[in-house]
C-alpha cells in the first residue's frame, strides 16, 4: 500500500524536463520524451506542433506536464487537479495501416493499455467505453455509476489527414479523498496502488501502449484487438443509459462492441443499436 503521508509528498515532487531522459533509449518504449513544468492542455499544444515540425514527434512520443492547468476531457469537459497530484501525459501514434474508418478503437486500445499497466500496480481497473478507466469501488451507488469510480480519462484527437493521433491520459495519482472534484472520482492513492512514482506509471503505461498498438495495427480484420479490449471492457453487461449527440437517449443491456469500436446495446424491443459516440450511465433496472 502507499497511502502515507511520505508517499504523496514524494509522488508531488516535481517533474523536471530532464528527466525526459530516463524515458528513451535502449529498453525503452519510447521514441521521445519531453517534460514540461507547466501546460494547459498537453493535447493542445501536441497538436499545434506537430504541423509545423512533424518528423521530431515520431510514432510513440510523449509530451509530459508536471502541472497542467486547464486540461480537457471530451465534449470540452474541463479537468483540473492539484499540482503534482496527476499524470499527465498526451502520447503521439502513428498507426500503420489503421485507416479513418477504424479510428474508433483508438481511445479503447489507450484504454486497453492503462488497463493493463494499473493492473500490473495492484489496480483491478477496468475500461468504461468509450474512454475512461474505473474500478469498482465506494461503499454506495452512485446515479448513473453506481459502485464504479473513474481513475484515468482518456481523450483521442487526431489531425485531419495526417494519420496521427494525438491521446492524452490523465491519471488521478496521489489526490487524498478530500482532493477528489466529484464523488465518482478515484486516485491510485485511494486504491492502494503499489507506487504513487508518476514516471514509474508513465513506463508501464508506454510499454502496453506500444504492445496494444501494435496488436492494433498487426491485424487487417481488428479480431485481435477488439478481442483485447472486450475482455477489459467493464460496460458489457451493463444496463445503461446512453445520452447521444442526437435524438432521445438509448437504453438498454450492453451486448458487445462493433467492428468500428462502436458500443452495441440491445433495447428492450429487442433491437440492437451501434453508439459510436455518448455518455453512458449505469443504470440499476
Amino acid at each position: 500500500m502507499t497511502s502515507s503521508a511520505d508517499a504523496i509528498v514524494a509522488s508531488r515532487a516535481p517533474l523536471a524536463p530532464e528527466m525526459a531522459e530516463s524515458l528513451t533509449g535502449p529498453g525503452q518504449p519510447l521514441a521521445r520524451a519531453a517534460i514540461v513544468r507547466t501546460s494547459n492542455s498537453t493535447n493542445s499544444d501536441l497538436l499545434a506542433a506537430l504541423p509545423d515540425d512533424p518528423m521530431p514527434w515520431p510514432h510513440m512520443s510523449v509530451l509530459v506536464a508536471d502541472h497542467q492547468t486547464a486540461g480537457r476531457g471530451r465534449t470540452g469537459r474541463a479537468w483540473e487537479t492539484p499540482a503534482g497530484a496527476a499524470l499527465t501525459a498526451s502520447f503521439v501514434l502513428r498507426p500503420d495501416g489503421i485507416g479513418p474508418a477504424a479510428m474508433g478503437w483508438a481511445p479503447l486500445v489507450v484504454g486497453l493499455a492503462v488497463v493493463r499497466a494499473l493492473r500490473s500496480h495492484g489496480v483491478t481497473a477496468w475500461l468504461k467505453w468509450p474512454n475512461d478507466v474505473v474500478v469498482e469501488s465506494g461503499d454506495q451507488d452512485l446515479d448513473g455509476w453506481g459502485r464504479w469510480r473513474k481513475c484515468v480519462g482518456i481523450l483521442c484527437e487526431s489531425l485531419p489527414g495526417e494519420g496521427v493521433i494525438v491521446a492524452g491520459v490523465g491519471l488521478n495519482v496521489s489526490q487524498r479523498a478530500d482532493e477528489l472534484p466529484v464523488p465518482q472520482a478515484a486516485s491510485l492513492v485511494t486504491l492502494g496502488a503499489d507506487t504513487l512514482d508518476r514516471l514509474t506509471l508513465l513506463r508501464s503505461i508506454a510499454r502496453e501502449l506500444a504492445t496494444a498498438v501494435d496488436t492494433w495495427t498487426g491485424a487487417a480484420d481488428g479480431e485481435p484487438i477488439a478481442s483485447e479490449v472486450a475482455k477489459v471492457c467493464a460496460s458489457i453487461g451493463w444496463m445503461v443509459a446512453v445520452d447521444v449527440p442526437s435524438g432521445v437517449p438509448v437504453s438498454g443491456v450492453v451486448t458487445g462492441l462493433s467492428p468500428e469500436g462502436g458500443m452495441l446495446v440491445e433495447t428492450a424491443s429487442k433491437q440492437t443499436r451501434t453508439i459510436m459516440a455518448g455518455d453512458v450511465r449505469v443504470r440499476r433496472t
